[in-house]
């Protein structure tokens, strides 16, 4: 059995084997899968670092008959948060995405906080921000971002 992450992550899709495929092209691993009687993969585990992806099927989840599975089968995915990670290479990222037919709403930019990064609406509706530590970061990042959003 495989060591539980420590972060954990659950996205709800449409069709979990594209996605785990498409998050495989963000580093991330597949640890696991399980299908249902029919044979159809209704959730896929994956893995980058510390960070577990539970990419569950959308519709076929044995889930309570609840007001929020309701919600979530109906509303926009993932509306309001962003998943961050750090990758090594934040325009190679954005294009791999690009392809991948995401909508990249961030262009690969270098933030006054210290960072380079770019961020995108993944095909599944998941907002996703990349970046990448810049060699040389202000000594007080807070006050860059203050100063670049309110000045």
């Amino acid at each position: 059995m495989t060591e539980e992450a420590p972060i954990r992550v659950g996205l709800r899709v449409e069709d979990v084997t594209e996605a785990a495929t498409f998050y495989q092209g963000l580093g991330f691993e597949q640890t696991g899968s399980i299908s249902n009687p029919d044979g159809r993969t209704v959730m896929a585990i994956l893995r980058r670092g510390d960070l577990q992806l539970l990419v569950d099927a959308l519709v076929g989840m044995p889930f309570p008959d609840s007001d929020r599975d309701r919600m979530t089968r109906t509303s926009p995915r993932g509306l309001g948060v962003v998943i961050g990670i750090e990758v090594t290479d934040v325009d190679a990222t954005a294009d791999y995405c690009r392809l991948s037919g995401c909508q990249v709403t961030t262009a690969p930019a270098d933030a006054p906080w210290g960072e380079r990064y770019a961020e995108c609406l993944d095909p599944y509706d998941y907002a996703w921000k990349f970046f990448q530590p810049l060699p040389d970061p202000p000594p007080d990042s807070l006050s860059a971002a203050r100063h670049s959003w309110f000045a």
